[in-house]
């Protein structure tokens, strides 16, 4: 008896022995599938046990390559900075994968938009990306230039160009003869023989924001039901790590604040097989986890990029932890990449007696951020010049054509082209008093808010009213109440004139004539001006304030 029991207990001790061993090496099988296995974190094991692998993500550069921004008082940006940054950051890890998440062009600074922003894409292969997504602004020039860019093409104004060197993917742009994606969904890429899969996608309001004209013929699908297909076809392949590139917003307001946006949304409803999603559009800091996926966007322009972490087990072949940092891009922290610089100083020669035209002197910053009732002094300017070349009663200037800030003293045409990159024409219309409120009216739209810069006339809207009715009394610049019944002349540019950004009131107007290009008008207004210039808020806009009564 007594030997028996010391039997037991013996076969229980081994039993023991061998299932913490099993565990270990990520083996027991619990209804035929394997353990996590249980090792510690950040340890020496940890580290010779599974895979490191290192994303470096960028999202809208829009061809900034040499503009130079500030943060925290110290510059930041242009691209010869953040090819030395992303360098460095490669020699790190062998493991290391170059990725961006769109609107890498249009938009762009002079430098690359005067070349078809064929610099950009050159910039981008020279640097060695080794995947990418287009963002809506890949679509500015239409389907077919994104393409040409994309895959290499001929153009009549610079000739053949080899394309991108590396691959775009985008799971939910279809095309509507063949019923597939315009581009592959999706790529696996091998890295120590552990296949890591990436899909791909823009946000599907892309023909809100474009010429409908140059999308003709594909269709922008849900983001997250193309996701998800893609990921079950990943599955299939056996593929257990997977990273999304959106080209979709998302942004925190601290560092440890409250996620919002698109990208939050999405991943609440994406498959739980995807680790981790770079966002994109909305210019923001963006460093959370939100549903178990890892969710980073590194502002814009250049001025940072994101440095993801990963650690994949080789047994299970899955992503086990994440992490990640917003690098910002100071410029005093490092020397610049020469090669880049190099590339880079011959484009700024290629456009120099394009772009150094004296235009005028500013007084001082006139900057287009917006106050808290919306208005700008940089859009006040741009919309009193849109006005006064085309001898129109207002104009209404959409804050997404305003790309950077005019700084103080010597202007350029340069400055201006960035700030005002579209070149979009001047349309004149028509409209009765009605749809002017009622187009005022249209800023507020679902989940986002798009204040119109304005020229002739001054409103006030009250916030805690409801959508289609925030505007309240409007007033022309003599004083006068605006006539609902009475008729208006309008200046917008080509793109607001056909409903782009959901202005969809100035597909009512009448009489529409054509005028000169935005920029043209932009610099010649600003030559007539008593110089040196300025500009300010001037109160066009104001926001009503509710004033908390005590009981």
């Amino acid at each position: 008896m007594r030997e028996t029991l010391n039997w037991n207990v013996l076969k229980k001790a081994v039993s023991a022995l061998v299932l913490t061993t099993t565990l270990t090496a990520g083996i027991v099988m619990a209804s035929g599938v394997p353990e996590t296995p249980v090792v510690p974190k950040n340890t020496e094991i940890t580290k010779n046990r599974f895979i490191q692998v290192q994303l470096l993500g960028v999202n809208d550069l829009h061809g900034q390559l040499n503009i130079t921004r500030k943060y925290n008082r110290r510059d930041v940006g242009s691209v010869e900075y953040l090819a030395a940054y992303l360098k460095q950051k490669k020699a790190e890890n062998k493991n290391t994968l170059l990725v961006h998440a769109g609107d890498m062009v249009g938009a762009s600074a002079p430098v690359s938009s005067l070349m078809q922003d064929e610099p950009t894409i050159k910039v981008l292969n020279k640097i060695g990306f080794d995947l990418g997504t287009p963002g809506n602004h890949e679509f500015d020039q239409g389907v077919k230039e994104m393409l040409r860019l994309i895959q290499g093409g001929f153009h009549l104004k610079t000739g053949f160009f080899e394309g991108a060197q590396f691959p775009y993917i985008c799971a939910n742009v279809i095309d509507v003869k063949t019923r597939k994606p315009l581009l592959p969904p999706y790529k696996i890429i091998k890295l120590n023989g552990i296949s890591i899969g990436f899909i791909g996608v823009v946000l599907n309001e892309t023909p809100t924001m474009v010429n409908l004209k140059g999308i003709k013929g594909v269709k922008f699908i849900d983001e997250v039901k193309a996701i998800n297909k893609s990921v079950a076809q990943l599955k299939k392949q056996g593929v257990k790590a997977i990273v999304v590139l959106a080209h979709n917003e998302g942004r925190q307001s601290t560092q440890h604040g409250a996620p919002t946006g698109e990208i939050v949304k999405m991943a609440k409803r994406v498959d739980d097989e995807v680790d981790l999603m770079f966002a994109g559009h909305s210019h923001s800091y963006l460093n959370t986890e939100v549903d178990g996926k890892l969710l980073v966007q590194a502002y814009s322009y250049g001025t940072a990029f994101s440095d993801v972490k990963l650690e994949i087990d080789p047994a299970t072949k899955d992503i086990v932890s994440k992490k990640a940092e917003i690098v910002i891009t100071y410029q005093d922290a490092i020397k610049p990449d020469k090669e880049i610089k190099k590339m880079v100083g011959l484009y700024e020669a290629e456009v120099a007696s394009y772009v150094n035209e004296f235009v005028g002197t500013a007084a001082n910053d006139i900057s287009g951020n917006r106050n808290e009732n919306g208005e700008s002094a940089l859009g006040n300017l741009i919309a009193d010049s849109q006005r006064k070349v085309m001898n129109s009663d207002f104009s209404f200037m959409n804050p997404g054509g305003i790309r950077a800030d005019l700084q103080e003293g010597e202007v350029t045409y340069e400055e201006l082209l960035t700030i005002q990159p579209f070149k979009r024409k001047l349309v004149k219309m028509t409209l009765t008093g009605d749809q002017v409120r009622r187009l005022l009216n249209q800023q507020w739209q679902q989940g986002k808010v798009r204040m119109l810069q304005v020229s002739g006339l001054k409103y006030n809207w009250d916030e805690t009213k409801p959508a289609g009715s925030k505007v309240n009394d409007i007033f022309t610049t003599d004083g006068t109440v605006l006539d609902p019944k009475a008729r208006y002349t309008v200046t917008v540019n080509d793109y607001m004139a056909d409903g782009g950004d959901n202005f969809t009131v100035l597909l009512e107007g009448t009489e529409k004539v054509i005028g000169p290009i935005d920029i043209d008008a932009f610099k010649t207004y600003v030559k007539q001006l008593k110089q040196p210039f300025s500009s300010s808020n001037e109160g066009r806009i104001k926001k009503i304030q509710h004033s908390c009564g005590k009981d």
